[in-house]
């Protein structure tokens, strides 16, 4: 991912998501994680279109997998979370962590 770049708080959600699921992540179960995270509902179609943006910047990469009967023939395309995926990841949980000090103190009035 180029420098310029951003990752959206919806794109980081969802690669969250993938890393958490492993081989286990595509695009339904990611959907279940993160309503199970953020307790409300989120449209496949969201992740889907996250997932493309997240794949474009070399974040993921999809794989289809074997049909199965079970889906109606269909292959689910499994998303597999690359490298620069993982350190993009974690410099944003930095990110995070740098901007939240100093707000959960008693002075800062937020609980």
């Amino acid at each position: 991912m180029k420098r310029t770049e951003t990752l959206g708080h919806f794109e980081l959600l969802v690669l969250l998501a993938a890393l958490r699921l492993g081989d286990d992540a595509y695009g339904v179960s990611i959907t279940q994680a993160l309503e199970d995270a953020i307790g409300q509902e989120t449209a496949v179609a969201s992740v889907y279109a996250a997932l493309q943006r997240l794949e474009a910047k070399g974040l993921v990469r999809t794989r289809l997998g074997d049909p199965t009967p079970a889906r109606g023939g269909r292959a689910k395309r499994h998303v597999v979370v690359t490298a620069g995926g993982r350190r993009q990841a974690v410099a944003s949980q930095r990110t995070l962590q740098r901007l939240w000090v100093g707000i959960l103190e008693p002075e800062s009035g937020l609980r």
